[in-house]
This record gives C-alpha cells, sequence and structure tokens, in this order.
C-alpha cells in the first residue's frame, strides 16, 4: 500500500507544482499544495520499504521440550 499510494501522492504533487492543474483553493496556494502531496509521497514510499525491510528481518524462534523422563 505504501509504495502505491506513494506514487500517486507524488504525480499528484508535481502536477500542482508544474501548474499543469489551476485548481482554486481559497486557504492553499496551488504549488503549496502540490509540495506538501510532494513530501507525503516520498515520506509514504520511505515508510513503506523500512516496513518491508523489518518484516524480512525478522527471525522466528521456535523452542521445542522434550520430557527425557517418560519412558
Amino acid at each position: 500500500m505504501g509504495l502505491g499510494l506513494g506514487i500517486f501522492l507524488i504525480v499528484l504533487g508535481l502536477i500542482f507544482v508544474s501548474g499543469v492543474i489551476n485548481y482554486d483553493i481559497s486557504f492553499i496556494e496551488d504549488t503549496t499544495l502540490g509540495w506538501i502531496l510532494l513530501a507525503a509521497g516520498i515520506l509514504s514510499i520511505a515508510l513503506g520499504f523500512l516496513m518491508t525491510h523489518q518484516r524480512t528481518r525478522t527471525t522466528h524462534v521456535e523452542e521445542r521440550r522434550v520430557d527425557h523422563d517418560r519412558i
């Protein structure tokens, strides 16, 4: 989910930063919104890779106890 969302946010942010779409929002400028979306996309991809790396590095230990007194 992190990779796809990150790519979507980066593309949307670059569209707003480059001025391809001029959307009139009263409380924020288009370029500011674009930079925010771009930063959120980069952060989403970085966190997605970090979480995946932690998942692959995790080891599981299985402990088995054998009762030798039972014969």
